[in-house]
C-alpha cells in the first residue's frame, strides 16, 4: 500500500538506527504511537528497504487492519495518512535516491566503478530503471541492468526483478543454460549473451568473475 514512497530508494542502516530503528534478525523494527495514543504502530525494513507495517489498539490489544484493505471512510481515511506521514519522513531522513534497488546490484555497479572505472548509462528515457556498462576504449556494451517483470523469464510471478546481461564465449553457452540460475540473455542476441537475476541466486565472485569475462569479450 505504501510501496511508492520507498521506490528507486535504498536504505542507510546507520541512520535507520540513529532514527530509532532497532535490528531484529536481518530486518528493522520501529515502534511509535498515532492517534494520541490510541494506536500503536509497528514498522520492520528488511534488508532490501521494504517496509511493512502493523498497527495495533492499545485498548484491546487487537491488530486494527481495515487501513489495509478497500475500506474507505474518513476515520481510516486518517489513519492512512498518518501512517504514511510517519513512512515518508523515515523515507526522507534514512533512504537515499537509488535507481536499483537491490544490493546486489548495488554491489555489482559498485564494482565496475572500482575495477574498471565505468559508471551506469541510462540511455533509454522510457525506461529509466534500465542501465548498460560500456568499455571507454571500444565504446561496446559488456554489463546491461534492467528491471522487467519476473515472468519474462519464465516465471508465473508478475514481481519486478533486476537482471544483468552479460556476454560469454559462443561455445559456452549450452553448457551455462545447463545450470541453475541462467536463462537466455534477455533482448540481446541469445548466442553470446545471457542473462541473470540478481537476487544472490549466483554469488558476488562468480557473477564477477563473469562481468570480468563478459569485459574482455566486449573488444
Amino acid at each position: 500500500m505504501f510501496e511508492e514512497i520507498f521506490h528507486k530508494r535504498k536504505i542507510i542502516p546507520e541512520k535507520l538506527l540513529h532514527y530509532g530503528f532497532t535490528p531484529a534478525g536481518e530486518s528493522y523494527q520501529y515502534f511509535t504511537e498515532i492517534f494520541d495514543g490510541e494506536f500503536v504502530l509497528k514498522i520492520i525494513i528488511d534488508a532490501d528497504g521494504n517496509a511493512d507495517t502493523f498497527l495495533t489498539e492499545k485498548a484491546s490489544g487487537e491488530e486494527y487492519i481495515l487501513y489495509k484493505t478497500n475500506a474507505s471512510g474518513t476515520y481510516i481515511g486518517e489513519v492512512r495518512q498518518a501512517i504514511s506521514d510517519i513512512l515518508q519522513d523515515i523515507s526522507d531522513k534514512c533512504y537515499q535516491s537509488s535507481v536499483f534497488k537491490q544490493p546486489q546490484t548495488l554491489r555489482l555497479i559498485d564494482y565496475a566503478s572500482a575495477k574498471y572505472g565505468d559508471e551506469p548509462e541510462f540511455l533509454w528515457e522510457k525506461l529509466s530503471d534500465n542501465a548498460v556498462l560500456r568499455r571507454k576504449d571500444t565504446e561496446k556494451w559488456y554489463a546491461v541492468v534492467l528491471t522487467v517483470p519476473k515472468c519474462k523469464l519464465g516465471f508465473s510471478s508478475d514481481e519486478r526483478v533486476e537482471i544483468l546481461d552479460l556476454r560469454i564465449p559462443p561455445e559456452q553457452m549450452n553448457g551455462l543454460m545447463n545450470q541453475p540460475g541462467y536463462y537466455p540473455g534477455w533482448h540481446m542476441n541469445k548466442k553470446n549473451w545471457f542473462t541473470v537475476i540478481l537476487d544472490n541466486s549466483i554469488g558476488d565472485e562468480l557473477l564477477f568473475e563473469r562481468l570480468h569475462t563478459s569485459y574482455t569479450l566486449a573488444k
